[in-house]
């Protein structure tokens, strides 16, 4: 397990940039699915997304790979590795709790 901590991130706005507040998904079947953008960063070189299906309680979020390709597209991808995601997600929750005094 990688560990993380809040200075590894860095907060990007790319996705809000070119899309505003919400993307759109597709699911496995092929139909559009609306996500709110709650937020989005950088570890490393690798940019992540996380966003929440409208309505979903505060906390209930998804993680998904941010990538932009050379033409300027923006493709966004699920994180396959099960590690991986939760890192992220642990330092995305750590990032946005307010530090102990």
């Amino acid at each position: 397990m990688t560990n993380y901590s809040r200075e590894d991130l860095s907060w990007t706005s790319d996705l809000k940039e070119a899309f505003g507040g919400d993307v759109e998904l597709q699911d496995e079947q092929g139909s559009a699915v609306r996500m709110e953008l709650e937020a989005e960063f950088k570890v490393g070189e690798q940019r992540y997304a996380v966003l929440r299906k409208p309505g979903a309680a505060e906390g209930e979020h998804e993680l998904y790979h941010v990538s932009p390709s050379p033409e300027g597209d923006i493709s966004i991808t699920t994180i396959e590795d099960d590690d991986e995601w939760e890192d992220i997600s642990e330092l995305y929750d750590e990032c946005t709790l307010p530090e102990e005094l």
